[in-house]
């Protein structure tokens, strides 16, 4: 048996309600030969007579009865399939799979979710934490939507790369130090290299600007521990397990460390990377505006 048509079981629901296949016809804008051929098509279908055809109404016969008390499920469903389809695609609904590093969560993302879950509370976004290697990777294989990355990469022709924010790349340092001995006001690379250090892990971006800032004063100092998160590497300057070079965010207060400039300056620039607009879904486009009103100038 072939698959029941909606188009006529909408139909056969128009004329158990209203009573007659001119009334289901001008309900539903259709030609009543039209509603007509709908319902001979769905009695040959079933094998089975449908409604009987009265002087004054039109009504369903038994076979017709449990058809459109199942049929209003199935239409109810339908449209909720297809409202759910347009607002995923108009951008009031959805889900979107964003990328980012530990830093960027823990000071950065709060903020924005929370502006987006204001102006577009329907939409949820899947959150993994990911350095920018692995994010680029995920964004061309299509298991991502959005990567929020360091900068600059090498260009991709699948994806589009726009600046986002900046981050100054600042020390710190335990809060006991200061105490313990004589700790500069301004960081140089030749004080830090002779402290016990904590570095994020080699594979991440912020580890090649550290070394590279070590490298231009002629330092190459070695880590106690490298780790991937940021929140963690302050618990342990916090312990005083060691200093780090870690990219602040200038609204977040950052308790239990001493947080000092460093000279030569050195900055972490953010990224927004994703695939071209014109395969984004409206849901992923509002998440890129909601990230654009946080873009710095």
């Amino acid at each position: 048996m072939r698959q029941l048509n909606l188009d006529q079981l909408r139909t056969l629901v128009a004329i158990a309600d209203l009573g007659s296949f001119s009334a289901a016809a001008r309900a539903l804008h259709l030609a009543q030969p039209t509603v007509s051929l709908h319902i001979s098509e769905l009695e040959s279908r079933l094998d089975a007579p449908l409604v009987v055809r009265g002087n004054r109404r039109v009504t369903p016969t038994p076979a017709g009865a449990a058809l459109v008390e199942r049929g209003r499920r199935l239409l109810r469903d339908a449209d909720d399939a297809v409202d759910a389809v347009r607002r995923q695609s108009e951008g009031r609904a959805g889900r979107v799979r964003l990328g980012t590093s530990t830093g960027v969560v823990v000071d950065l993302l709060p903020q924005v979710l929370a502006r987006l879950e204001k102006e577009h509370s329907g939409i949820d976004v899947e959150v993994s934490i990911l350095g920018s290697g692995e994010a680029l990777s995920r964004l061309l294989a299509g298991t991502l939507d959005i990567g929020l990355v360091a900068l600059p990469q090498p260009p991709q022709p699948q994806l589009v790369f726009s600046a986002w924010r900046t981050q100054p790349v600042m020390a710190f340092v335990p809060p006991r130090w200061q105490s313990e001995q004589r700790v500069p006001r301004r960081i140089t690379p030749g004080w830090l290299a002779q402290q016990p250090l904590i570095f994020n892990e080699a594979t991440t971006h912020l580890y090649r600007l550290t070394m590279e800032w070590f490298a231009a004063a002629g330092e190459a100092p070695r880590a106690r521990i490298e780790l991937n998160y940021d929140a963690a590497i302050r618990s342990l300057v916090a312990a005083g397990y060691g200093a780090a070079l870690l990219p602040v965010q200038e609204s977040v207060e950052h308790e239990q460390v001493v947080v000092l400039p460093i000279s030569p300056r050195l900055t972490r620039r953010l990224g927004i990377a994703h695939r071209a607009r014109s395969g984004l879904d409206g849901a992923t486009l509002r998440v890129l505006e909601v990230l654009g009103e946080f873009r710095q100038a």
